[in-house]
């Protein structure tokens, strides 16, 4: 992690390895930025001047909430667009989710996104992005300790469905709405363009 800033002071964002876990701390200081600044729209009422936010989130991720009709067309990752067309935005603290209600091809749509699912957020009108750590995996619920068969027996529990079938190939494509001119193809975002704030170490 480093910012222009750093460079001009001569100081070294660098973290090497610690017994503190400060990359966790770091990042989730990023992640309050974020949720800052969604705050300070709903309290406002909008975005302010040419302030927009891209945010992308893993749609597999436990507590995910979307039509299933995107999930299907996104099954691992989307990025969405909040600029003009969009409405209840939504943060809660306790429950760590956001929610937002916008047009995907001119069908309204309601999202419901843990911030653990977050991958990167960036607001374009600043150069601003900030992108977060995501397991590949979701957690997954801890099976009970063990099961009795009728004899009284323990034996071990048995794998589910989900985990006999072969893995599939992730999708890594990258979509993005913003309800503003809904398109059939929407237009793929990189967020390569913006200046890095990464939380993790660099």
């Amino acid at each position: 992690m480093s910012d222009d800033h750093d460079e001009e002071n001569g100081f070294d964002a660098s973290i090497p390895d610690s017994l503190l876990p400060y990359d966790d701390w770091i990042e989730d200081a990023y992640r309050d930025v974020m949720l800052r600044a969604f705050e300070h729209v709903v309290e406002q009422g909008g975005l302010p001047g040419d302030h927009h936010f891209y945010l992308t989130f893993r749609t597999d991720w436990p507590g995910v909430e979307m039509p299933e009709r995107l999930r299907k067309q996104y099954p691992h990752e989307i990025t969405i667009v909040l600029q003009h067309q969009f409405h209840g935005l939504k943060v809660d603290r306790a429950a760590r989710t956001i929610s937002v209600s916008l047009a995907f091809g001119g069908v309204p749509a309601t999202l419901v996104i843990p911030v653990a699912a977050i991958s990167a957020f960036a607001d374009p009108a600043i150069k601003l992005a900030l992108s977060f750590r995501v397991p590949e995996q979701p957690p997954q619920p801890a099976p009970s300790a063990e099961i009795h068969n009728v004899f009284g027996q323990a034996q071990a529990p048995r794998a589910s469905q989900s985990e006999n079938r072969a893995a599939t190939t992730k999708d890594e494509e990258e979509a993005t709405t913003s309800g503003e001119e809904p398109s059939s193809s929407p237009q793929v975002v990189s967020l390569a363009a913006f200046r890095k704030r990464d939380p993790e170490p660099g």
